[in-house]
């Protein structure tokens, strides 16, 4: 029976699928999708009422259904409600996403849903920012975060968490980057940096002083099949690897090891503290990636930049590297950088504490990290 009732739903025969359907939607057995067609059935025939009536009993038995969403979003739309019809569009694509496998009436639907959401959504952001300027709202002087939330507000931008792949502290403010002015140790550190660059210009003078990054075997990061591994255009020369002082880079950079002492760096041995010269290659991108705990804040202090080319993202916040001036920011949240440029790009690499957790709790996690760190070289 349910063929028939399709069949006669595609030749037109609308009376005849109706009543097909509306036999086989109480079989005890009955397939959810036999709602689909009476809903089908119905809206041919004009019958909005029972057309949704239909369709929402699908969606009560199958709510992830993606052709039930887009008929709900056609039908709201058809019937004066684009902006209901929004939020079954959204979710029908949403779950469309899953798969790239659809049928073309599926895709049809699809493409009907993203064409209503981008209209929805041009209107809806030409609304807010009119009513925002109706009250008195200049955006040119708002707060960084203020912006963010519109252009989340707006779908410009992702919501982006820490996610730690070793280690992660509860309750702690989710900052992509921390401004440079909240640190009273930044200044010291950002006035040495001309000394600290010559001091780098005769450590690259010996380029087998630079080993890469990322090591066969090695534990640093998940991005293996990128090309970087024991790939020289992602080389560090480390000061601090891990908690252990490289005594060559101490004397050859006195005045890095000086400046680095401002900062309020972990001391946790076989962890931390890290400080590195990181250096990029010409045309270099390291993929995103996440760092292993969010109990500290990364820090860049770029020595040498190729003029526009140096840059990070830390979730949904892209910042340039510029020479001299320090950029903050968690690594436990999904962060990317690049180099553009045509020549090297150089940063002191280092961490620090963060600032939120108290003496006590540096305390603890010292004593827990330095405690996996046995267990596992054990």
């Amino acid at each position: 029976m349910i063929q028939q009732a399709v069949g006669a739903l595609q030749s037109g025969n609308s009376f005849q699928a109706r009543g097909l359907f509306e036999k086989i939607i109480h079989f005890p057995e009955a397939d959810p999708s036999a709602w689909l067609g009476l809903a089908f059935a119905c809206a041919q025939q004009g019958d909005n009422e029972a057309a949704l009536a239909a369709v929402d009993r699908l969606l009560e038995l199958e709510p992830e259904n993606i052709r039930g969403n887009i008929f709900k979003g056609d039908h709201l739309e058809r019937t004066g409600d684009p902006r209901g019809a929004l939020e079954y569009y959204q979710l029908a694509l949403r779950l469309a996403a899953r798969t790239t496998d659809h049928p073309n009436d599926v895709l049809e639907g699809l493409q009907r849903a993203q064409k209503a959401c981008a209209q929805l959504d041009g209107e809806y952001r030409d609304f807010m920012l009119k009513r925002l300027k109706d009250e008195g709202v200049d955006l040119t002087w708002s707060s960084l975060r203020f912006r963010q939330s519109l252009d989340i507000l707006f779908g410009d931008a992702d919501i982006y968490y820490q996610q730690p792949r070793r280690f992660y502290f509860p309750a702690l403010p989710q900052i992509q980057f921390y401004e440079r002015e909240d640190f009273d140790w930044v200044e010291s550190i950002e006035t040495s940096t001309d000394t600290i660059r010559a001091e780098l210009q005769a450590v690259l003078e010996d380029s087998s002083r630079f080993s890469p990054y990322l090591k066969s075997g090695g534990s640093q990061l998940s991005l293996s099949g990128t090309g970087l591994v024991d790939d020289d255009d992602w080389g560090a020369f480390y000061l601090w690897n891990h908690g252990d002082k490289n005594t060559e880079a101490e004397v050859l950079c006195p005045t890095a090891f000086k400046a680095l002492e401002a900062a309020p760096q972990p001391d946790i041995p076989g962890h931390s503290p890290i400080a590195m010269y990181s250096k990029l290659g010409p045309q270099t991108h390291i993929p995103p990636h996440n760092g292993m705990v969010n109990t500290r804040l990364m820090c860049h202090l770029p020595l040498i930049v190729p003029e526009n080319s140096g840059a990070i993202r830390v979730g949904n916040e892209e910042r340039p590297w510029v020479e001299g001036e320090l950029l903050i920011f968690d690594d436990s949240i999904l962060h990317l950088s690049w180099n553009n440029g045509d020549s090297d790009c150089v940063v002191l690499w280092f961490d620090i504490w963060r600032p939120e957790l108290t003496e006590q709790e540096r305390a603890l996690v010292s004593t827990v990290l330095t405690a996996a760190r046995h267990y596992h070289d054990d």
